[in-house]
C-alpha cells in the first residue's frame, strides 16, 4: 500500500507532466519523446548542455591551471594537443546541435503549415455557410416583402 504522500507526489508529477505537454507545442512534445528513446542523443544533449554551461568554462580554467602551475613544467605541447582534440569533439557536439534545431525546426514548420492549412479550410466552409444563409434570409425577406 502506497503512502498518502507518495500517491500525492505521483499525481503531482503526473499532472506536472500534462502541464508541460499542454504548454508546449505538439511538436516540441513529439520531438522530446522521439529524442528521449534514443540512447546515443540523449548522450550528445547532455554533453552539448554541459558544453554549452559556465560550469564548463570554469571547470576547464582551473584543470588548466592546476596543470600547468603544478603538473608539468613544460605544459604547451600536451596542451595543445589535449585542447585540439577537445576542439574537435566539441565542435562536432555543436554541429550535432545545430542538426537537432534544424530537424525540430522543420518538424514545427511542417506541424503549423497542416495547421494553418487545417484552419484555412474551416473558415472557408464557414464564409460560405455564413454566404450561402445570409442569400437565403435575402431571398426570404424579399419574398416576404414582395407578398405583403
Amino acid at each position: 500500500m502506497a503512502l498518502p504522500w507518495a500517491r500525492i507526489r505521483e499525481r503531482h508529477t503526473e499532472m506536472s507532466e500534462q502541464d508541460n505537454q499542454a504548454r508546449h507545442h505538439p511538436a516540441v512534445v513529439a520531438h522530446h519523446q522521439s529524442r528521449a528513446g534514443d540512447v546515443q542523443l540523449r548522450i550528445a544533449d547532455a554533453i552539448t548542455k554541459f558544453a554549452g554551461s559556465m560550469p564548463f568554462v570554469y571547470l576547464h580554467a582551473v584543470a588548466f591551471a592546476f596543470w600547468m602551475l603544478l603538473i608539468e613544467a613544460s605544459p604547451w605541447p600536451t596542451l595543445t594537443l589535449v585542447v585540439s582534440l577537445e576542439a574537435i569533439f566539441l565542435s562536432t557536439f555543436v554541429m550535432i546541435g545545430q542538426n537537432r534545431q534544424a530537424a525540430f525546426q522543420q518538424i514545427k514548420a511542417d506541424h503549423d503549415f497542416v495547421e494553418q492549412e487545417l484552419e484555412l479550410k474551416t473558415n472557408t466552409e464557414l464564409t460560405r455557410a455564413i454566404h450561402a444563409m445570409t442569400t437565403e434570409l435575402h431571398r426570404r425577406l424579399i419574398e416576404d416583402g414582395a407578398e405583403r
